[in-house]
């Protein structure tokens, strides 16, 4: 499905199960883990910034974070200027996320979401198109 994308993915302990999961599940032109690479304990912001960098710079299309609840590494993503982190705990969320939003990062709590359900917000959250037109108006007044 989304073979054509390059996606910057990364998690601190509470998430490296699920990350490992979800990226063993893509198939994309590129995927680049950021690590932790194991579930001993970690600082999110250590994978966060990284991801957030790579996305911001435009190295990658998307970055999946994964962390516990996911708002350390949604607060920790969304320092960077050129990012919209968003935390999503189901699809309808991912897909307004990124039709209405234009979010180019996804947040996932692990702890509080089951590994198939977060497989299925990846995959919408990758297959939403931004919709533009009035989301457009908004998306532009978010950086300061």
């Amino acid at each position: 499905m989304n073979n054509g994308l390059k996606i910057a993915i990364g998690a601190d302990h509470a998430g490296f199960e699920y990350k490992q999961q979800i990226a063993d599940s893509l198939d994309l032109k590129e995927l680049k883990d950021f690590g932790t690479y194991s579930s001993a304990s970690v600082d999110y912001p250590d994978f966060a910034h990284p991801v957030a960098s790579a996305v911001e710079n435009g190295e990658f299309d998307f970055g999946i974070l994964i962390c516990g609840s996911a708002n350390g590494v949604a607060i920790t993503a969304n320092k960077h200027q050129g990012i919209r982190a968003a935390i999503c705990w189901n699809e309808e969320l991912a897909t307004l996320a990124r039709s209405h939003n234009n979010a180019n990062i996804l947040c996932i709590p692990a702890r509080f979401i089951s590994i198939d359900e977060a497989k299925k917000i990846v995959q919408a959250f990758l297959s939403t198109e931004f919709e533009g037109g009035r989301h457009a108006n908004r998306v532009n007044k978010i950086a300061c």
